[in-house]
């Protein structure tokens, strides 16, 4: 098996609470998981998996479980493997998780590992708001750019310096907001948590209802500004859903993805899936843009 992000989706949607389908896979209500080929690289899975769902939390290395893991830290999905694991680590996905590495098999063979736990406690709203605006910070919307940084734990070299945008804005035929060229020449091609897909110059589909799309999801949803008035950084964020309703936010891209990302309570938030929050790229490094 090549080991592609559809594969691993696949595996992943045939554990669930019942399918005990898998030989030599004793099943645990609310608990599954797969041997997988010993052929194939657990460090390539790791790698995949870790685009998929983010930064991950070690439970066991070297056949030594984190004394630490608790049922808030995916010890549900140590119960399958007992004392077999030689090395796994859990991410959180929305009300599961999500678990890979390496275990011994029935034979004392070790082998690449799936797990998924539907077991977890998706953490509440913090007290409080968590991105209340300091002194000054209103309205800054470098700063909410910088926000996301830290959000996402950027911590590489902008992927995309050199953007021609007085290029792109005669082409548009309008200036574009100065947080959304930021976080074009920071992240470059990719999506938020992998899901968040960031346009690399707004689409036009929309013009006609003063709209430009800077983001979208698989799900259809399209992440547009309201392009009114001669100030692209005072536009608000528009939210078309899939049937075509409108969602009007009175703040930048950059705050509106801060918010999703970290903010339980918020309409379109993001922050019930993902302990932590990253950009997937979709250019590897040494490729261009």
């Amino acid at each position: 098996m090549e080991l592609t992000y559809a594969a691993i989706a696949d595996l992943l949607d045939q554990l669930g609470p019942g399918n005990d389908h898998m030989p030599g896979n004793e099943h645990i209500p609310g608990n599954d998981h797969l041997y997988l080929s010993a052929d194939l690289d657990p460090q390539g899975l790791m790698h995949l998996l870790g685009h998929m769902y983010g930064a991950p939390r070690t439970l066991v290395l070297d056949g030594f479980s984190d004394p630490t893991v608790d049922e808030s830290r995916g010890a549900a999905l140590l119960v399958p493997f007992a004392d077999r694991a030689v090395f796994l680590r859990a991410w959180a996905y929305g009300d599961r998780w999500i678990g890979g590495g390496i275990a011994r098999d029935d034979e004392g063979v070790e082998r690449p590992v799936l797990a998924v736990a539907a077991c977890r406690v998706v953490p509440e709203a913090p007290a409080g708001v968590p991105w209340e605006a300091e002194d000054g910070d209103e309205g800054d919307y470098a700063h909410w750019a910088e926000r996301l940084l830290r959000i996402t734990d950027w911590a590489g070299p902008a992927r995309r310096p050199d953007v021609d945008w007085a290029q792109v804005e005669a082409r548009l035929g309008s200036a574009l907001p100065s947080d959304y060229r930021r976080m074009v020449e920071t992240f470059g091609e990719g999506a938020f948590d992998g899901f968040l897909s960031l346009n690399q110059e707004p689409w036009t589909h929309f013009r006609d209802d003063s709209l430009l799309v800077w983001a979208s999801t698989e799900h259809e949803n399209l992440y547009c500004w309201r392009a009114d008035g001669d100030d692209p950084d005072r536009w608000p964020v528009v939210v078309r859903s899939s049937d075509g309703e409108d969602f009007t936010f009175a703040c930048g891209a950059a705050e509106f993805v801060c918010r999703i990302l970290t903010e339980p309570d918020h309409p379109w938030t993001m922050a019930h899936y993902f302990d932590t929050h990253w950009f997937m790229s979709y250019v590897r490094d040494g490729e261009s843009e």
